[in-house]
């Protein structure tokens, strides 16, 4: 009999502590909403989040933790001690924004502008970081209140430069990287989202495996040579050379990369050539990307377009060139590391409510962070349901709706404590 009220008295104050926090996490929902409409109307690009970092480590330090601050040039981490030892987790928010103009009647719409790569320009967060700082924000602060809970340690990782750094400088989850932010203490797994405008409020997607696509920036240099446009026979001309070897760069997607195991994409974006209607130059210069979810994909795609450039051009009596720059890697979720933590998204999201998606084509440096640990990244819905519209990300009128912001709060918190109290 003792023993039986003993289990009562215990089951009754599990239940009463899951009941604390979860009230703690309806309880912050307007504090949220604050921070994100703050952060959405003073919004600052990548590698110059100043006043963006000083909020964050003022909030940090408030709840009593260790701050450090400069990490990445503005990057900002909190380390949260629960009462007992044990694993190490981190989860990260992207803080940087965007230069876009944005277009919409928001009583809290940026007004901030600014110049960039010498061009006058609007400055938006036009791709939800905004909502993902104000998430991890909340979560700091309602784990902050049950480190009895916690057994282990939270790093609470706010990223620059996500978007990319300025031309000529470094930045980002690679610098934050190389300045050891996965260290002291070592970190053993890795969580992030990002809310998304085109999936309806209440709802989480995920993959295991590959979910974002590796990105890579490439220059091709065309050399030819110079002659007047009425007789391109005593001259060669870089212009159809690089027709020709765009033709043949989407062969390798069409005719050599098997599509039905991941999706691979070549694209040219900018093609610079020439001065005048007559005059056939002397160069031209071709940039684009390549996106690949599958490392050997990747590595056959590269190989195969070095290959074709130089060819092409040598065969209409040219020559080019062909440089590539890693922008982001394979954004791979561990398979272990996602069943495990499914479940407790389940519990966060209602298990109806997350659903398994398919890769998409975008990049993401969180990639960076789980080729040196094991980590997930889910997508988190933005969208207000009934919609019959939604604006893509990275567009001037990118939209979020605030009430999805709080399901971000409960799917963090359950992934940290049942990750560290497994």
């Amino acid at each position: 009999m003792k023993f039986l009220s003993l289990l009562v008295l215990m089951l009754s104050l599990v239940s009463y502590s899951q009941n604390s926090m979860d009230q703690d996490i309806i309880d912050i929902e307007d504090q949220l909403i604050e921070w994100r409409h703050h952060f959405h109307q003073n919004p600052e690009l990548s590698n110059r989040e100043f006043k963006t970092a000083e909020k964050i480590a003022e909030h940090l330090k408030s709840l009593g933790m260790e701050v450090e601050t400069g990490i990445a040039k503005t990057g900002v981490v909190g380390i949260l001690k629960g009462n007992n030892n044990g694993k190490v987790v981190a989860l990260r928010a992207d803080i940087d924004a965007l230069p876009v103009t944005e277009r919409n009647d928001l009583p809290f719409k940026s007004e901030v502008r600014t110049t960039f790569l010498n061009t006058e320009t609007g400055v938006m967060h036009a791709c939800g970081h905004d909502t993902h700082i104000a998430i991890l924000m909340a979560t700091a602060e309602v784990l902050s209140k049950h480190k009895d809970k916690i057994n282990g340690t939270v790093k609470f990782i706010f990223q620059p430069a996500e978007e990319g750094p300025p031309p000529g400088e470094e930045g980002g989850a690679k610098l934050m990287i190389k300045e050891n932010v996965l260290k002291n203490p070592d970190v053993d797994a890795i969580f992030g989202l990002h809310i998304n405008s085109q999936t309806p409020v209440g709802t989480i997607k995920y993959k295991t495996g590959g979910i974002m696509a590796s990105v890579e920036r490439f220059v091709i240099d065309v050399k030819g040579k110079q002659t007047h446009g009425s007789q391109p026979w005593s001259g060669v001309d870089p212009i159809l050379i690089s027709a020709k070897i765009i033709d043949g760069l989407q062969t390798i997607i069409s005719r050599e990369s098997q599509l039905t195991n991941e999706a691979a994409v070549i694209t040219v974006g900018k093609i610079t050539a020439g001065t005048r209607f007559n005059i056939i130059p002397e160069s031209a210069e071709m940039i684009g990307t390549v996106r690949t979810l599958d490392p050997a994909m990747r590595s056959h795609i590269e190989k195969r377009m070095k290959e074709m450039v130089e060819t092409i051009a040598k065969a209409y009596g040219g020559n080019a060139t062909i440089t590539f720059q890693n922008n982001t890697s394979i954004t791979f979720n561990d398979p272990d590391l996602t069943a495990q933590v499914l479940p407790s998204i389940q519990r966060a999201a209602g298990e109806t409510n997350v659903q398994i998606m398919k890769a998409t084509t975008g990049g993401e440096d969180f990639s960076y962070f789980q080729e040196e640990v094991p980590g997930v990244y889910f997508f988190l819905g933005g969208m207000t349901p009934g919609t019959t519209e939604s604006f893509p990300h990275h567009t001037p009128d990118f939209m979020i709706d605030d009430s999805g912001m709080l399901l971000g709060v409960k799917a963090f918190t359950n992934i940290t404590l049942d990750y560290l109290n497994n």
